[in-house]
């Protein structure tokens, strides 16, 4: 009578879970295959779409029309840009530029939709957005009307370079007047990045197909780990010219909006590069813990994705509302009273 009585409960229990399982749109997981679901794979495009109930469809459906919208956006940015600059490298820089937030989306979506992708398509918005990084620092010299005029403007100004996010501490670096050479040093800081890390990446995923690159694993003897190190190194390296013409640029370019186009810039690198390593230490932690099929640090991949399409959406609106004016190079009355007197205070 016992062992009826345990079989009788073991039945009910299961048929129970059965139906619970149904409800939350995914088939009953044993505890084998919960492990095997925590350690394995993110699951892929079948599975999820298969598996998926009402209040997920339609994350994914809000999700994929804001990305889908601002790609839209862009293009109607871009063509504004093709109709009011003639053919120049301004334009080009330009398009470059406002394309990081779309770009970032779209590679989040994918991500989204395909989740064992998310490498790829993290590899790809991170090269992108390094480029963007070199691209920025030309618009703003574009801006000034090229090179020679922004020489002719600030030739001889002393540069401060005793700023983040290298030699923020570094209060006692005497400043460096501005010359061609030190401008050419400023563009080969951002392009080395430009150029680093997409040979760095690639190097990650050649590595990746041989089963040597595992994303996370922080080893003295993971390539992970050293790959990682280089590809920060060169980023953070490249912010700094940006920072010592962004000083003299935000007071000469005032009225050409650079503050919030540059503000703009490093939500994007935050976003981007902050939020997904906050996001890998709390996977890291057991903070956030697996929910099969998704394992754990799959699944702080997927929470971050979801992120960056909402984040990128607002930001491509912003950019809309900065970049959308009448595009012209400096002339000495655009510049702002105060970007004069100081240009010409830190000359004499």
């Amino acid at each position: 009578m016992q062992s009826l009585h345990n079989a009788v409960l073991k039945l009910y229990f299961y048929e129970e879970g059965q139906k619970w399982s149904c409800k939350l749109g995914f088939s009953a997981i044993s505890s084998m295959d919960r492990n095997v679901s925590c350690e394995g794979e993110p699951p892929n495009s079948e599975q999820i779409l298969r598996n998926i109930d009402l209040e997920t469809s339609t994350l994914y459906v809000v999700l994929t029309a804001m990305s889908v919208i601002g790609s839209l956006v862009y293009l109607e940015e871009v063509v504004y840009i093709l109709k009011k600059i003639p053919p120049s490298y301004k334009r080009k820089t330009y398009i470059w530029v406002t394309g990081a937030p779309p770009v970032i989306s779209a590679a989040s979506c994918i991500a989204l939709w395909v989740p064992r992708s998310s490498m790829l398509t993290e590899f790809t918005a991170s090269i992108y957005f390094t480029i963007c990084i070199h691209k920025f620092l030309v618009m703003m010299v574009e801006e000034y009307g090229g090179d020679d005029a922004l020489l002719n403007r600030l030739h001889g100004a002393p540069m401060r370079i005793s700023t983040g996010p290298c030699c923020c501490c570094c209060l006692c670096l005497p400043p460096v007047p501005m010359s061609r050479m030190t401008l050419n040093i400023l563009k080969c800081g951002t392009l080395q990045a430009a150029f680093l890390r997409p040979v760095l990446l690639f190097f990650a995923m050649v590595l990746w197909t041989n089963g040597n690159y595992e994303h996370g694993k922080m080893k003295p003897d993971a390539a992970f780990l050293w790959i990682t190190i280089l590809s920060m190194a060169a980023f953070i390296l490249s912010l700094w010219p940006i920072a010592i013409i962004f000083s003299k640029a935000k007071s000469c370019l005032s009225r050409l909006n650079i503050v919030p186009k540059f503000a703009l810039n490093q939500c994007i690198l935050i976003l981007t590069q902050a939020q997904g390593g906050i996001i890998s230490l709390l996977v890291g932690t057991g903070i956030i813990a697996c929910a099969p099929p998704f394992p754990a640090r799959a699944r702080g991949a997927f929470m971050n994705q979801q992120l960056l399409v909402m984040e990128m959406f607002i930001i491509t609106i912003l950019s809309r509302c900065y970049y959308r004016r009448k595009y012209a190079d400096l002339n000495p009355e655009d510049t702002g009273p105060s970007g004069d007197q100081e240009t010409q205070k830190d000359i004499r």
